[in-house]
């Protein structure tokens, strides 16, 4: 198969041919239909953080067709076309049975890959995609259930006010379940107005630049946020949040920062305020996102702003690490 690897910082990723994947027990091989481009991606390969091991296929968010199934699984998975929770986790431990299988007791390994043209994953990690969506919607399921997460641990109620940090891809589905799980009044705020209309369209009720955010905020939210979204994953941010949420309010850091970054402690102690770290998702919340999307979130797929195929990828790649008018770019394998 063809897959895109990573090589090391610095150097662009390059598209190599590798072995098929053999499934083992549990397991089942989905041939990609699409992949997206995650933040993580760009920041595990830029070397300011946590870097991805060289030799590494890129690739979380994926959907495809099952073509092989692994010893003692049943052949009726062939052909189903599913999405899969990106973890190596056992499927024995309670968090595994629980439909939680991030939080594995036997190790949280990412399962990363889904960019090539086949992948093996975990049978007891994946979902089937209902019979509405596409491959393309079920690459996109994993960055919505990564919002989804987010908002449900905020517990922002409704009638809440809730101030999102960052306009990409995280940021724009947080506004959205933000405003479906009840809250009232749902602020984005990025560096720039790229993707203005696409949150208006998503559920924000207003949209600011982070150059008038402090000037402009109460007025936009008739108060101070009762929750705060970290989603762009850049420093200060967290300072940025503690200054303006409300007191006993809660900061929610879903944007995946892998700079060191400095904030004042005894601002929380002033505020009394709750910083809550949100990684990933459960299968249940994956599945609640498939449902919605097939159901009615029609406006979800406008994220998807652009596709490549492998040839293109490693270009792409390096100049989305720069300011740019892309949303959430799918990578098409076979293309």
């Amino acid at each position: 198969m063809k897959a895109p690897v990573f090589k090391g910082v610095g150097k662009p990723l390059t598209i190599e041919t590798l072995p098929d994947p053999t499934p083992g027990p549990g397991e089942l091989v989905l041939r990609i239909g699409r992949c997206g481009i995650c933040g993580t991606d760009l920041h595990a390969t830029d070397g300011k953080g946590w870097t991805m091991p060289e030799g590494t296929v890129i690739g979380h968010e994926f959907a495809g067709e099952v073509v092989a199934v692994g010893p003692g699984m049943s052949p009726d998975f062939i052909g189903d076309r599913m999405t899969s929770l990106g973890v190596d986790s056992c499927g024995q431990c309670g968090s595994c049975l629980s439909g939680d299988p991030l939080w594995c007791a036997h190790g949280r390994m990412g399962l990363i890959g889904g960019a090539g043209q086949y992948v093996s994953v975990k049978a007891h990690a994946s979902v089937r995609l209902p019979s509405g969506l596409s491959v393309t919607d079920g690459a996109l399921l994993e960055p919505l259930a990564c919002a989804l997460h987010a908002v449900k641990l905020s517990g922002l109620s409704a009638g809440g006010r809730a101030l999102i940090l960052g306009g990409g891809a995280i940021g724009l589905a947080t506004a959205f379940w933000a405003r479906q799980l009840g809250a009232t009044r749902v602020v984005v705020a990025s560096r720039s107005r790229r993707n203005e209309c696409l949150a208006t369209s998503l559920g924000a009720t207003s949209f600011l630049t982070t150059a008038t955010l402090c000037e402009a905020l109460g007025d936009a939210l008739r108060g101070a946020p009762d929750v705060v979204f970290e989603c762009a994953g850049a420093a200060k941010l967290v300072t940025l949040a503690i200054e303006l949420v409300r007191p006993r309010g809660t900061i929610i850091i879903a944007g995946g920062c892998a700079p060191s970054d400095i904030f004042q402690p005894m601002a929380l102690l002033f505020k009394e305020l709750r910083i809550q770290g949100s990684y990933g998702f459960n299968l249940q919340e994956l599945r609640t996102v498939a449902d919605v999307l097939a159901e009615e979130a029609t406006e979800l797929r406008r994220m998807i702003t652009h596709t490549v195929s492998l040839a293109e990828l490693p270009k792409t790649f390096e100049a989305l690490r720069n300011p740019t008018d892309q949303c959430k770019v799918m990578i098409d394998p076979w293309a």
